[in-house]
């Protein structure tokens, strides 16, 4: 029997016994699931599932339907949208235990995205990649990284200087230059380097394939047999691709530190200091290959603050005069001054509400049957937390749409105790790196503040360019889509300080 035959008799087959399976359970269980749109006979809810800006459909649906939690089916597998925070951190973070594995998307393993840490399930293997962690890059730990991200700001403000029509690439590269020293101590030259841009390339096209609708495999996981060559199996087509290009992401700049520490020269990193305790102390394959996958990370917000600043100029001016009090434009900030700028404080908490990298965050999967305001949360069910959709709460964020750092300050003029960042996720899969994510964009945004305006860019008249407003989207992830902005140097002192450096 041809190969292509025997999968669809299989597909029949298995699909068979999910809908049987499906009906069996709604007989069984008598508390109902949460509401949603309705699912159609056979086929469950798969043509109502959103490939564009799912976040925005899934506020839609939790309106339409009203109930801040929502669910949809398809083909067996159960989808449970979060749209609002209480729930969010009752489900996520009380009842951690049981809310805290992840689901087995099977586009992650095809992709070879399956060792990073974020996509790890919840068990063993997860807790001593978390422990690393932990140790490694704690509010107290990621201190040792401050240097590294003064310098790549640094860096960043003397290459807006130089060339400010490239900023889009100058905020790559502040990003990917930070990390990839902090992790590997390698000090990245140019963007256009084969590690960065085929990392680039890989996340463009592997994100869109990790939703719900991105792939038909995602729903049905037995399609992932189908080979890459057969007929519309593009999605398989294209994690192959993403495979190939992971391992060589994954593998060159491990090369590099490994060849570099033979021969006495490699700098201090993440990395570096396990290749040292290997030496030393010993450590296991298995404990190598968790460095390696910790070390394989990357962020950035610096294109939606740039927005931002560009078209909020009163905004700008507030924040410019407010670090001119402090520093005296005699000197550039410093991770220090944190506490003393209140006002930069309230920017970077505003840009993170308004743009979260992950609107609908990294799925969740729950483990046991659960029972929540009256409803069934079944075992197994695909938990997405909508970041979006609570950045948006017009209960907690009147007017949401408008930027507003006033918003986080309260009637005395202190910041207010909203200071949690919601992109970063809930329980206990709260983002391993937010330390140095944090403090490497506050960093990066008061230091642009304190060095330039950022206004709209003009065409060879000198009419204004008007700013393009919208968000790019990319599956899981979204930012900022591209426009044109200027950058004018504040004074001549201050543009002394950004070639001198501190």
């Amino acid at each position: 029997m041809p190969q292509s035959t025997t999968l669809v008799y299989a597909f029949v087959g298995v699909f068979g016994v999910k809908i049987l399976l499906d009906y069996v359970n709604r007989i069984v269980h008598r508390a109902p699931y949460p509401p949603g749109p309705p699912p159609k006979p056979l086929v469950g809810n798969i043509f109502d599932l959103p490939v564009k800006v799912p976040a925005e459909r899934y506020i839609e649906w939790s309106k339409k339907y009203d109930s801040p939690v929502v669910y949809a089916e398809a083909l067996g597998s159960r989808l449970i949208v979060i749209n609002k925070r209480e729930d969010a951190i009752e489900l996520c973070e009380r009842r951690a235990k049981i809310y805290s594995d992840r689901p087995h998307i099977p586009m992650v393993n095809l992709m070879a995205w399956n060792h990073n840490i974020a996509f790890l399930g919840y068990g063993d293997e997860w807790r001593r990649h978390r422990k690393l962690c932990q140790q490694s890059f704690n509010f107290v730990a990621s201190q040792q990284y401050h240097s590294i991200q003064m310098n790549g700001v640094e860096q960043f403000l003397r290459s807006l200087c130089d060339t400010p029509e490239d900023f889009d690439a100058h905020s790559r590269m502040l990003s990917v230059s930070i990390t990839m020293e902090m992790m590997y101590g390698i000090k990245i030259k140019s963007i256009d380097e084969p590690c960065i841009t085929i990392a680039d390339e890989a996340i463009k096209l592997g994100t869109d394939l990790l939703v719900p609708s991105g792939s038909l495999v995602n729903i049905l996981p037995i399609l992932r047999h189908v080979p890459a060559w057969f007929p519309g199996a593009t999605s398989l087509k294209r994690a192959e691709r993403v495979r190939r290009m992971t391992e060589i992401v994954m593998k060159i700049p491990v090369d590099q530190v490994k060849a570099a520490f033979e021969e006495g020269k490699a700098s201090a990193s993440f990395y570096t200091n396990f290749i040292e305790k290997k030496q030393t102390l010993g450590a296991s394959e298995e404990e190598e290959e968790m460095v390696r996958n910790i070390a394989y990370t990357t962020v950035s917000s610096t294109g939606s603050f740039l927005y931002f600043m560009a078209v909020n100029p009163d905004v700008q001016k507030k924040a410019q005069e407010e670090i001119d009090r402090l520093t005296g434009s005699k000197r550039l900030p410093t991770l220090e001054d944190r506490q003393s700028l209140p006002f930069v404080e309230a920017i970077y908490r505003e840009v993170m509400r308004m743009r979260p990298p992950l609107p609908l965050g990294v799925p969740h999967r729950v483990v046991e049957d659960d029972y929540y305001k009256g409803y069934l949360i079944p075992k197994g069910a695909t938990i997405f937390t909508n970041i979006w959709a609570m950045c948006y709460e017009e209960e907690d964020y009147p007017d949401p749409y408008t930027f507003k750092p006033e918003r986080f300050f309260d009637k005395n003029g202190k910041l207010n105790d909203d200071d949690r960042v919601l992109a970063f996720g809930f329980g206990r899969r709260v983002c391993v790196g937010k330390y140095i994510a944090s403090s490497t964009l506050w960093l990066m945004m008061a230091s642009v503040l304190a060095c330039f305006n950022v206004v709209k860019a003009k065409d060879d008249n000198g009419n204004e360019i008007e700013i393009n407003h919208e968000i790019e989207d990319l599956g899981l992830l979204n930012q900022k889509a591209k426009f044109k902005c200027s950058f004018q140097v504040r004074s001549p002192a201050i543009k002394k300080l950004i070639v001198d450096g501190q």
